[in-house]
């Protein structure tokens, strides 16, 4: 089992970056993709983001790419997503998340993380 807790999200402004952290317990990182999704206020829960356990391919939403990169670290147990030029529709919580698969869809991912809220005015 991996327990996952984020950090780093914040209130900036528009065009600022930010770098969330996601600190992973257990000794079975690297065995497992890890993905980033989002999700705002009355919608959706969003794919933002992915890496395979190796971390040889990454992958990214559409809304994103370009602006986002996704990068982790097997020997410190934590996946980052470096969010730059950061728009007011990035705003929303942000949730990392541990699987078997490097999948785009939520319910391919066996452990979440609690959140952090990404907040980017105008």
């Amino acid at each position: 089992q991996v327990q996952l807790v984020e950090s780093g999200g914040g209130l900036v402004q528009a065009g600022a970056s930010l770098r969330l952290s996601c600190a992973a317990s257990g000794r079975t990182f690297s065995s497992y993709a890890m993905g980033w999704f989002r999700q705002a206020p009355g919608k959706e829960r969003d794919f933002v983001s992915a890496i395979t356990w190796s971390g040889g391919h990454t992958y990214y939403g559409s809304s994103v790419k370009g602006r986002f990169t996704i990068s982790r670290d097997n020997a410190k147990n934590t996946v980052y997503l470096q969010m730059n030029s950061l728009k007011p529709e990035d705003t929303a919580v942000y949730y990392c998340a541990a699987g078997y698969t490097t999948g785009f869809n939520s319910y391919e991912y066996d452990y979440w993380g609690q959140g952090t809220q990404v907040t980017v005015s105008s």
